[in-house]
Protein backbone atom coordinates (compact mmCIF):
# COMPACT_ATOMS: atom_id res chain seq x y z
CA UNK A 1 0.00 0.00 0.00
CA UNK A 2 1.15 3.48 -0.47
CA UNK A 3 0.64 4.95 3.00
CA UNK A 4 0.90 8.50 5.04
CA UNK A 5 2.38 8.16 8.12
CA UNK A 6 1.38 11.15 10.59
CA UNK A 7 3.89 12.43 13.21
CA UNK A 8 7.00 10.78 11.32
CA UNK A 9 9.67 11.84 13.01
CA UNK A 10 8.34 11.16 16.74
CA UNK A 11 9.32 8.03 18.60
CA UNK A 12 6.94 5.95 17.74
CA UNK A 13 6.96 7.33 14.19
CA UNK A 14 10.32 6.61 13.12
CA UNK A 15 9.74 2.68 13.86
CA UNK A 16 6.45 2.87 12.46
CA UNK A 17 7.92 4.50 9.72
CA UNK A 18 10.90 1.35 9.58
CA UNK A 19 8.13 -0.76 10.15
CA UNK A 20 5.85 -0.08 7.10
CA UNK A 21 8.73 -0.27 5.05
CA UNK A 22 10.28 -3.19 6.13
CA UNK A 23 7.11 -4.50 5.21
CA UNK A 24 7.44 -3.95 1.63
CA UNK A 25 4.53 -0.70 1.79
CA UNK A 26 5.69 2.81 0.10
CA UNK A 27 5.58 4.87 3.55
CA UNK A 28 5.28 9.10 2.79
CA UNK A 29 6.23 10.64 6.29
CA UNK A 30 3.87 14.05 7.40
CA UNK A 31 5.22 16.15 9.84
CA UNK A 32 6.34 20.01 10.71
CA UNK A 33 10.17 19.20 10.73
CA UNK A 34 12.44 15.79 10.87
CA UNK A 35 14.08 13.96 7.81
CA UNK A 36 13.75 15.46 4.64
CA UNK A 37 14.29 12.31 2.43
CA UNK A 38 12.23 10.83 -0.09
CA UNK A 39 8.73 10.64 0.83
CA UNK A 40 8.65 13.41 3.15
CA UNK A 41 6.30 16.35 3.39
CA UNK A 42 6.65 18.99 5.81
CA UNK A 43 3.19 19.99 6.80
CA UNK A 44 0.93 21.95 9.45
CA UNK A 45 -1.52 19.61 10.74
CA UNK A 46 -3.56 22.05 11.88
CA UNK A 47 -4.39 23.87 8.34
CA UNK A 48 -7.12 21.40 6.89
CA UNK A 49 -6.81 23.15 3.18
CA UNK A 50 -3.25 21.46 3.40
CA UNK A 51 -4.15 18.14 4.82
CA UNK A 52 -6.28 17.55 2.37
CA UNK A 53 -4.21 18.78 -0.61
CA UNK A 54 -1.56 16.55 0.92
CA UNK A 55 -3.74 13.85 1.37
CA UNK A 56 -5.20 14.13 -2.57
CA UNK A 57 -1.50 14.36 -3.98
CA UNK A 58 1.64 16.33 -3.95
CA UNK A 59 4.09 17.02 -7.43
CA UNK A 60 6.39 14.54 -8.28
CA UNK A 61 5.34 12.72 -4.74
CA UNK A 62 2.54 10.72 -5.14
CA UNK A 63 -1.01 11.19 -6.39
CA UNK A 64 -3.05 9.56 -3.15
CA UNK A 65 -2.85 7.10 -0.40
CA UNK A 66 -4.52 3.71 0.31
CA UNK A 67 -4.52 4.75 3.71
CA UNK A 68 -3.33 6.97 6.93
CA UNK A 69 -1.38 5.65 9.86
CA UNK A 70 -2.36 9.09 12.30
CA UNK A 71 0.26 9.56 14.93
CA UNK A 72 1.20 13.15 14.89
CA UNK A 73 0.37 15.24 18.15
CA UNK A 74 1.81 17.39 21.05
CA UNK A 75 2.62 13.75 23.03
CA UNK A 76 1.84 14.28 26.33
CA UNK A 77 0.72 16.62 28.83
CA UNK A 78 2.21 19.34 30.41
CA UNK A 79 4.27 20.19 27.26
CA UNK A 80 2.48 23.08 26.59
CA UNK A 81 -0.65 25.03 27.75
CA UNK A 82 -3.76 22.81 28.23
CA UNK A 83 -5.87 24.78 25.47
CA UNK A 84 -3.00 24.72 23.21
CA UNK A 85 -2.57 21.06 23.44
CA UNK A 86 -6.21 20.38 23.13
CA UNK A 87 -6.73 22.88 19.90
CA UNK A 88 -3.39 21.34 18.32
CA UNK A 89 -4.35 18.04 18.92
CA UNK A 90 -7.92 17.66 18.49
CA UNK A 91 -7.97 19.88 15.10
CA UNK A 92 -5.41 18.05 13.53
CA UNK A 93 -6.93 14.79 13.87
CA UNK A 94 -10.34 16.36 12.90
CA UNK A 95 -8.50 17.80 9.85
CA UNK A 96 -6.93 14.05 9.36
CA UNK A 97 -10.39 12.07 9.53
CA UNK A 98 -12.16 14.22 7.43
CA UNK A 99 -9.45 14.94 4.52
CA UNK A 100 -9.38 11.31 4.34
CA UNK A 101 -12.70 11.28 4.17
CA UNK A 102 -13.01 13.85 1.59
CA UNK A 103 -10.59 11.89 -0.54
CA UNK A 104 -12.05 8.52 -0.43
CA UNK A 105 -9.85 6.90 1.73
CA UNK A 106 -11.28 4.26 3.66
CA UNK A 107 -8.77 3.00 6.27
CA UNK A 108 -7.21 5.03 8.81
CA UNK A 109 -4.97 3.55 12.07
CA UNK A 110 -4.45 6.42 14.42
CA UNK A 111 -2.46 6.82 18.24
CA UNK A 112 -4.90 6.99 21.23
CA UNK A 113 -3.60 6.17 24.39
CA UNK A 114 -3.01 4.51 27.44
CA UNK A 115 -4.02 7.94 29.52
CA UNK A 116 -7.76 7.22 28.94
CA UNK A 117 -7.97 3.92 31.12
CA UNK A 118 -7.38 7.01 33.67
CA UNK A 119 -4.17 7.63 34.42
CA UNK A 120 -2.14 8.39 36.51
CA UNK A 121 -4.51 6.09 38.34
CA UNK A 122 -4.90 8.27 41.37
CA UNK A 123 -8.22 6.86 41.90
CA UNK A 124 -8.40 2.94 41.24
CA UNK A 125 -8.88 1.51 38.42
CA UNK A 126 -12.35 -0.35 38.67
CA UNK A 127 -10.05 -3.87 37.97
CA UNK A 128 -6.97 -5.24 37.24
CA UNK A 129 -5.96 -6.35 34.38
CA UNK A 130 -7.49 -3.24 32.43
CA UNK A 131 -9.38 -3.77 29.40
CA UNK A 132 -11.17 -2.01 26.79
CA UNK A 133 -14.50 -2.86 28.04
CA UNK A 134 -15.03 0.34 30.64
CA UNK A 135 -16.07 3.67 30.37
CA UNK A 136 -12.82 6.04 28.95
CA UNK A 137 -11.80 7.88 32.25
CA UNK A 138 -9.49 11.00 30.94
CA UNK A 139 -7.67 12.71 34.04
CA UNK A 140 -5.75 15.45 31.77
CA UNK A 141 -6.92 17.84 28.66
CA UNK A 142 -4.68 15.41 26.35
CA UNK A 143 -6.78 12.41 27.46
CA UNK A 144 -9.73 14.25 27.26
CA UNK A 145 -8.76 14.40 23.53
CA UNK A 146 -7.87 11.02 22.86
CA UNK A 147 -11.14 10.25 24.29
CA UNK A 148 -13.10 12.86 22.12
CA UNK A 149 -11.14 11.58 19.33
CA UNK A 150 -12.48 8.17 20.27
CA UNK A 151 -16.22 9.35 20.05
CA UNK A 152 -15.31 11.44 16.60
CA UNK A 153 -14.37 8.11 15.02
CA UNK A 154 -17.15 6.26 16.40
CA UNK A 155 -19.99 8.94 14.38
CA UNK A 156 -17.64 9.24 11.67
CA UNK A 157 -18.01 5.29 10.99
CA UNK A 158 -21.98 5.36 11.62
CA UNK A 159 -21.97 7.95 8.80
CA UNK A 160 -19.66 6.02 6.80
CA UNK A 161 -19.98 2.08 7.44
CA UNK A 162 -17.24 1.41 4.76
CA UNK A 163 -14.96 4.08 7.04
CA UNK A 164 -12.66 1.85 8.78
CA UNK A 165 -11.26 3.63 11.57
CA UNK A 166 -8.84 1.52 14.55
CA UNK A 167 -7.71 3.36 17.66
CA UNK A 168 -4.46 2.04 19.02
CA UNK A 169 -3.99 2.69 22.64
CA UNK A 170 -0.28 2.69 22.94
CA UNK A 171 1.39 2.79 26.06
CA UNK A 172 4.65 4.12 27.34
CA UNK A 173 6.42 4.11 23.83
CA UNK A 174 10.10 2.70 24.70
CA UNK A 175 13.32 2.50 22.56
CA UNK A 176 16.18 -0.33 23.48
CA UNK A 177 18.29 3.07 24.90
CA UNK A 178 16.04 3.41 27.20
CA UNK A 179 15.80 -0.15 28.84
CA UNK A 180 19.28 0.33 31.00
CA UNK A 181 16.61 2.64 33.33
CA UNK A 182 14.44 0.18 33.86
CA UNK A 183 15.70 -1.70 36.83
CA UNK A 184 15.97 1.57 38.97
CA UNK A 185 12.08 1.33 38.78
CA UNK A 186 12.59 -1.82 41.17
CA UNK A 187 13.38 0.17 44.66
CA UNK A 188 9.67 1.89 44.41
CA UNK A 189 6.82 -0.06 43.11
CA UNK A 190 5.06 4.07 43.16
CA UNK A 191 7.42 5.09 40.47
CA UNK A 192 5.20 3.07 37.67
CA UNK A 193 2.28 2.63 39.33
CA UNK A 194 0.79 5.47 36.66
CA UNK A 195 0.16 3.20 34.08
CA UNK A 196 0.23 -0.15 35.74
CA UNK A 197 4.05 -0.28 35.22
CA UNK A 198 3.15 -0.81 31.36
CA UNK A 199 5.24 -0.22 28.37
CA UNK A 200 5.79 -0.74 24.85
CA UNK A 201 8.47 -1.50 22.62
CA UNK A 202 8.42 1.13 19.65
CA UNK A 203 9.25 -2.20 17.27
CA UNK A 204 6.01 -3.88 18.52
CA UNK A 205 3.76 -0.17 18.18
CA UNK A 206 5.15 -0.60 14.66
CA UNK A 207 3.50 -4.44 14.40
CA UNK A 208 0.35 -3.47 15.91
CA UNK A 209 -0.20 -0.55 13.43
CA UNK A 210 0.44 -3.55 10.54
CA UNK A 211 -1.65 -5.65 11.92
CA UNK A 212 -4.36 -2.89 12.23
CA UNK A 213 -3.70 -2.05 8.84
CA UNK A 214 -4.16 -5.67 7.71
CA UNK A 215 -6.71 -7.13 9.77
CA UNK A 216 -8.85 -3.96 11.05
CA UNK A 217 -12.88 -4.63 9.71
CA UNK A 218 -14.84 -1.64 8.64
CA UNK A 219 -16.24 0.74 11.51
CA UNK A 220 -14.40 1.67 14.69
CA UNK A 221 -12.45 -0.29 17.60
CA UNK A 222 -10.22 0.57 19.89
CA UNK A 223 -7.32 -1.73 21.05
CA UNK A 224 -4.77 -1.00 24.16
CA UNK A 225 -1.14 -1.83 22.86
CA UNK A 226 1.92 -2.54 25.02
CA UNK A 227 4.39 -4.92 25.90
CA UNK A 228 3.82 -8.44 26.73
CA UNK A 229 5.79 -7.91 29.98
CA UNK A 230 5.77 -5.22 33.07
CA UNK A 231 8.76 -2.69 33.57
CA UNK A 232 9.47 -4.64 36.81
CA UNK A 233 11.03 -7.21 38.30
CA UNK A 234 8.78 -8.45 41.11
CA UNK A 235 5.78 -10.05 40.30
CA UNK A 236 2.38 -8.66 38.36
CA UNK A 237 0.18 -9.82 41.07
CA UNK A 238 2.08 -8.44 44.42
CA UNK A 239 2.44 -5.34 42.82
CA UNK A 240 -0.87 -5.24 42.05
CA UNK A 241 -1.67 -6.35 45.92
CA UNK A 242 0.83 -4.12 47.40
CA UNK A 243 -0.64 -0.92 45.28
CA UNK A 244 -4.10 -0.83 44.71
CA UNK A 245 -5.28 -3.74 47.17
CA UNK A 246 -9.06 -2.33 47.16
CA UNK A 247 -8.62 -3.33 43.30
CA UNK A 248 -9.99 -7.08 42.26
CA UNK A 249 -7.31 -9.05 40.35
CA UNK A 250 -10.32 -10.81 38.15
CA UNK A 251 -7.62 -13.40 36.92
CA UNK A 252 -4.38 -15.03 37.64
CA UNK A 253 -1.73 -13.16 35.58
CA UNK A 254 1.86 -14.72 34.79
CA UNK A 255 5.03 -13.58 36.72
CA UNK A 256 5.21 -10.56 34.64
CA UNK A 257 2.48 -10.32 32.78
CA UNK A 258 1.30 -6.73 31.77
CA UNK A 259 -1.46 -5.27 33.82
CA UNK A 260 -2.73 -3.36 30.65
CA UNK A 261 -4.64 -6.48 29.35
CA UNK A 262 -3.43 -6.86 25.22
CA UNK A 263 -5.91 -9.58 24.84
CA UNK A 264 -7.90 -8.26 22.67
CA UNK A 265 -5.44 -7.00 20.41
CA UNK A 266 -4.38 -10.40 20.25
CA UNK A 267 -7.77 -12.34 19.50
CA UNK A 268 -8.80 -9.38 16.90
CA UNK A 269 -5.37 -8.20 15.73
CA UNK A 270 -3.40 -10.86 15.51
CA UNK A 271 -0.55 -8.56 17.72
CA UNK A 272 1.98 -10.44 19.26
CA UNK A 273 4.29 -8.48 21.11
CA UNK A 274 8.35 -9.54 20.22
CA UNK A 275 10.47 -7.29 22.28
CA UNK A 276 11.20 -6.66 26.34
CA UNK A 277 13.25 -4.86 28.14
CA UNK A 278 14.84 -8.12 30.05
CA UNK A 279 16.06 -9.21 26.96
CA UNK A 280 18.78 -6.20 27.53
CA UNK A 281 18.89 -6.39 30.91
CA UNK A 282 22.68 -7.09 32.31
Amino acid sequence: MRLAVTGSSGKLGRSVVTGLTEAGHEVHGFDLYGDRGPGFLSIDLTNYGHVVDALLGVDDRHSGFDAVVHLAAIPAPGLQPDSATFHNNMLATYNVFQACRRAGIQQIVYASSETVLGLPFDEDPPYIPVDEEYDARPESTYSLVKHLEEQMAIQLTRWDPSLSITALRFSNVMDPSDYAEFPSFDSDPLLRKWNLWGYIDGRDGAQAVLQALENARNGFDRFIIAAADTVMSRSSASLAAEVFPGVELVRDVGEHETLLSIEKARRLLGFDPQHSWRDHAG
